[in-house]
């Protein structure tokens, strides 16, 4: 999860991390952790008004990317600002580079013209909202990730999966679309960064590296898992019946810089390569 790898790299540039817990047992596990808990729940804007007005700043880190979950998302994040309205502090939201749509050659930066998939339209209004609060003294920040990698976990682990499973890694549509990606920590440092530095109202990509062809990200997930680098691909109309919107995006061609926060907060993206990272889940010869 992003919020976990921000929560652990907060705690280590000496930041006291308070968590959102919604039960007993998620405060009891955020104390294990060595954090702060406070009760509350997405769901329930209220109690996020009421967590939020304790600490000195807020990072939301827990945006969906389905539409289901847009009303709630929307009214947590306006529950945020309507507590934080006048006091100057920091409020990091979690947006995406799914907003860029379908990119093409030329390298989607901040200022350039969204295209939203679907899934995620809900985020333009919500990202203008932000941006408007500074007017009101909140002190907005908007990172974008692109497909985020690391720790055995997110869209990646489906083509490792099914690679294990089934002998080949699947992957949507023609295999030839291309994903810019982000190492969890890399995008953890990406936000201490912003948190500390980043002037309100802006925004940053969470992106690195060369944009990679989906079918080199699925041979490498496939040699992961010892699928010897098999691959298949599943037709995009296929994967809308399994997988919704959500398929469309693991098919969007995008072309991401991550440039404006190395250049504007010093962000040095240093971990290993999501084909490295891949290929580095496969147990050691025997």
């Amino acid at each position: 999860m992003i919020g976990g790898a921000v929560a652990r790299r907060l705690a280590a540039a000496g930041h006291d991390v308070v968590g959102l817990a919604r039960s007993d047992a998620s405060a009891a596990k955020l104390a294990d952790m060595g954090y702060q808990a406070v009760h509350g729940d997405l769901e329930d804007a209220a109690s996020i008004a009421n967590a939020v007005r304790g600490v000195d700043a807020v990072v939301h880190a827990a945006s969906p990317n389905d539409q289901n979950s847009a009303a709630y998302d929307e009214a947590a994040t306006r529950a945020i600002l309507a507590a934080l309205r006048g006091t100057s502090k920091r409020f990091l939201y979690t947006s995406g580079c799914f907003l860029y749509g379908a990119t093409g050659d030329t390298p989607a930066t901040e200022d350039a013209l969204l295209d939203p998939l679907e899934m995620v339209r809900f985020r333009e209004a919500i990202e203008a909202d932000i941006r408007g609060a500074a007017a009101d003294g909140v002190h907005g920040v908007i990172i974008r990730p692109a497909w985020v990698y690391g720790d055995h976990a997110w869209t990646t682990m489906m083509m490792y999966g099914s690679a294990q499973e089934h002998g080949a890694a699947r992957y949507v549509g023609n295999g030839q679309n291309r994903w810019t990606c982000v190492h969890v920590d890399d995008l953890a440092d990406l936000y201490l960064l912003a948190l500390e530095k980043a002037p309100a109202a802006s925004i940053f990509n969470g992106a690195h590296g060369a944009a990679i062809p989906l079918i080199d990200i699925a041979r490498a997930a496939s040699e992961g898992a010892g699928a010897e680098g098999r691959v298949a691909e599943w037709p995009l109309e296929e994967a809308r019946q399994a997988l919704g919107g959500f398929a469309d995006a693991i098919a969007c061609d995008q072309v991401v810089s991550g440039e404006r926060a190395e250049r504007e907060l010093g962000w040095r993206p240093t971990r290993h390569s999501i084909l490295d990272e891949l290929r580095a889940y496969a147990p050691p010869a025997a």
